[in-house]
């Protein structure tokens, strides 16, 4: 199916999801500038519309209800997208909604969201920029997120003796620590490789792997 499908197959399973004001907020605050962002932007990245939810609840330090544009929940980490145009965000507002939408967006990241605004007029003028910078900064949670990472018990602990090891580890410090032989040692770090969770450090121009740097996700709940 194309967008229009899956956006309107998307869209109808969380209103018929909800009751209440969670459903007339949905109904009411979920726009234009989102169903651009998804179309121009989010679509071309993903193909899909997993782990995203509209209009997504949370209470503020008030103890008041505050919906995000758009929630992303891939595994334990949690980002927020907040489409925001000039006009209502900086022409038409005033110095005390202004204040608390800047402590609105302090607050969400105590509550454990990477906030991302994202420029309506770049989704109008340029949005391959965003989708660009997006890329960038969602890669390791897109890499984690397409495969359920299921850790050996040998690769669990090589993973935790690379960070005791300060996130770089070499084969002969696995042989010394976990007493085991070079080529079970070579193969372990190459399956990590594989799941994205350790990448190959070379020797300068050479092409000799001398050592392995640990990559971090924060949807590695085995860490956090």
């Amino acid at each position: 199916m194309g967008f229009n499908d899956e956006y309107n197959k998307w869209l109808d399973y969380h209103f018929n999801s909800r009751s209440g004001e969670r459903k007339g907020r949905l109904q009411r605050g979920h726009g234009h500038g989102e169903k651009v962002f998804m179309e121009r932007v989010w679509w071309h990245i993903f193909g899909n519309f997993d782990d995203l939810h509209p209009e997504y609840e949370v209470m503020d330090w008030r103890g008041k209800p505050y919906f995000i544009d758009l929630v992303w929940k891939p595994g334990r980490c949690k980002f927020a997208f907040e489409v925001k145009g000039y006009g209502p965000h900086v022409q038409d507002t005033d110095r005390i909604r202004y204040r608390r939408e800047l402590d609105r967006e302090i607050y969400l990241q105590i509550l454990g969201f990477r906030v991302v605004a994202i420029p309506y007029d770049d989704l109008e003028a340029d949005p391959q920029l965003t989708i660009n910078l997006l890329k960038s900064l969602l890669a390791p949670y897109m890499a984690t997120n397409l495969q359920v990472n299921k850790y050996t018990r040998l690769e669990s602990g090589v993973l935790l003796l690379t960070l005791q090891y300060n996130d770089f580890i070499r084969p002969v410090d696995i042989v010394k620590e976990l007493r085991i032989n070079r080529r079970t040692a070579v193969l372990t770090l190459q399956s990590l490789c594989k799941k994205g969770k350790l990448k190959p450090i070379l020797s300068g121009k050479e092409t000799k792997i001398v050592r392995y740097e640990f990559v971090r996700s924060f949807t590695d709940g085995w860490i956090w």
